[in-house]
């Protein structure tokens, strides 16, 4: 709508100070003469916009404006637990409600608060999105999340790893870890979690049942990430590793790398260190351990090294 649009405007002014007609069109995304008729229509009801000429000028408000409307609606409102993370905002359809509701906080801030805010957001930037890979394509994500904020059922048609499923869900919640988005949803009795990018296809039902008493989304994700993390390691491996490869342990397996180094026994004649390695099935384990390529070698359990040692083989007969 045009008065969101210029009250955007109006507190871009203020809060940035002189902006060229360029610029504004970019924050606002519309054209440069769409900017010129709202700074007029500005100056109309009584704005003091000023136009300063020149290749350093542009728009200001005269020395000491100030607007007093700065009230969060109730989409701005809503957005304030993703500020800092305008991706995610953006994902779920929120990305406007949110530059909107920052730029009132920021007016409403005092002079000497808003430029500490303005440092800050200047010098520290939250990336969400995990290294090397594109972040999962989720096209029913903001159904999901409309769901999640108006208590409704879900009908899904869902990819697992061992095939194809259809639910019919009671969202709980949204999780975003790593730069992957999560619905933890109850189903069947039973509350799970669902990679929102697997979702093949969403209906939405009516109203759902009242959520579970006393149901807490943070505290349980970190109990069901506990879990899984426990249960995601069923075996040890001992392994003799190089110097290098002892640094390549954390960067290769995260928190379990890093723990087996730090618990590294003494260094042999030849700089090797011997580590025990929490490790997955012996076919994940075997991939795994390949990448630490000639800095390390399997001592056990017999069987993994067996499996090593035939794949490290075959890799030779097929480069020979």
């Amino acid at each position: 709508m045009r008065a969101d649009r210029l009250l955007t405007l109006l507190l871009l002014l203020q809060n940035r100070g002189r902006l060229t007609a360029g610029q504004l069109a970019r924050e606002l995304e519309v054209s440069v003469r769409t900017v010129y008729r709202d700074i007029e229509a500005l100056a109309a009801s009584g704005v003091p916009v000023w136009a300063d000429r020149g290749p350093d000028g542009g728009y200001r408000l005269t020395d000491g404006y100030r607007t007093r409307l700065t009230g969060l609606t109730g989409g701005e409102a809503g957005s304030l637990p993703l500020a800092g993370m305008p991706s995610a905002a953006a994902e779920l359809g929120l990305g406007a409600e949110l530059a909107t509701a920052q730029l009132k906080l920021r007016a409403a801030l005092p002079a000497a608060l808003n430029e500490r805010a303005g440092r800050v957001a200047e010098r520290f930037h939250l990336d969400a999105t995990a290294w090397f890979r594109d972040a999962d394509p989720v096209p029913f994500l903001a159904t999901a999340a409309a769901a999640v904020w108006e208590d409704r059922l879900l009908r899904v048609h869902y990819r697992r790893w061992a095939g194809e499923v259809r639910r019919e869900l009671h969202p709980l919640g949204l999780v975003l870890k790593g730069g992957i988005w999560y619905l933890v949803a109850a189903a069947e009795d039973q509350v799970r979690t669902y990679r929102v990018s697997r979702l093949l296809a969403v209906e939405v039902l009516g109203p759902a049942p009242a959520r579970p008493e006393g149901f807490d989304l943070a505290g349980h994700w970190t109990a069901a990430a506990r879990r899984l993390e426990a249960g995601r390691y069923r075996d040890e491996a001992t392994v003799r590793v190089t110097p290098r490869g002892l640094r390549l342990l954390p960067m290769l397996f995260g928190a379990a790398g890093a723990g087996a180094a730090a618990a590294a026994g003494p260094p042999d004649a030849d700089g090797r260190a011997e580590v025990v390695l929490p490790v997955e099935s012996l076919p994940v384990a075997v991939g795994d351990l390949l990448r630490l390529g000639t800095e390390a070698e399997v001592l056990g359990p017999p069987a993994l090294r067996a499996a090593v040692a035939e794949a490290v083989g075959e890799l030779a007969r097929r480069y020979r």
